[in-house]
């Protein structure tokens, strides 16, 4: 992810958030998905194709960490769920994420636990407007980079509340209108 990309993702977050880009996961059906509790994950409970996947932690499975071992169980049927065109470019952002200096990859591990401790409703207000800023022009996209990164705090600050008041007034557009009050007899 490059550093403009990123400003981006921090602009988006920010007007959606009262005051990160993720399809949300598909939804697997409970024989699907390994047990989600505070304990770790029994390799048993994982399904051959998952075992196939994760092989080269099998010998060591049960001294992994109980979050590490959700978090690969997790992972794993997340990409046995993708399309080769979706992992293809899932590697690619992977490969992107380990290029980036490690105070880069910091700050975007906080901004992605921030955006997951969102409501849902926010979540998807986020990905909306990732949405839409990618559907922009490349060049209108630049641009709104540039002034994102050239803006004091205080402009952010108005750019974002700016934001916020277009994306109200855009809802109270789209809002179903209520029937004009009755007309005065005279």
């Amino acid at each position: 992810m490059t550093k403009g990309s990123s400003v981006v993702l921090v602009v988006l977050l920010a007007a959606a958030t009262p005051s990160f880009a993720q399809q949300p996961p598909p939804q697997t059906s409970s024989a699907q998905a390994p047990a989600q509790s505070a304990q770790g994950v029994p390799w048993s409970s994982l399904s051959s194709e998952q075992q196939k996947l994760l092989g080269k932690f099998g010998s060591n499975w049960n001294t992994l960490p109980s979050e590490r071992q959700q978090a690969l169980a997790r992972g794993s049927t997340r990409w046995l769920a993708m399309s080769p065109e979706q992992r293809g470019q899932a590697q690619q952002r992977f490969q992107r994420f380990h290029s980036l200096p490690p105070e880069q990859r910091n700050a975007l591990r906080e901004r992605w636990q921030k955006f997951q401790s969102l409501p849902p409703d926010q979540q998807s207000a986020v990905r909306q407007n990732f949405r839409r800023f990618k559907q922009l022009p490349p060049e209108r996209r630049q641009m709104l980079r540039e002034r994102w990164h050239n803006a004091s705090p205080a402009e952010r600050q108005m750019m974002i509340q700016r934001a916020r008041e277009r994306r109200s007034g855009n809802m109270q557009m789209h809002a179903p209108h209520a029937p004009p009050p009755p007309h005065p007899r005279r």
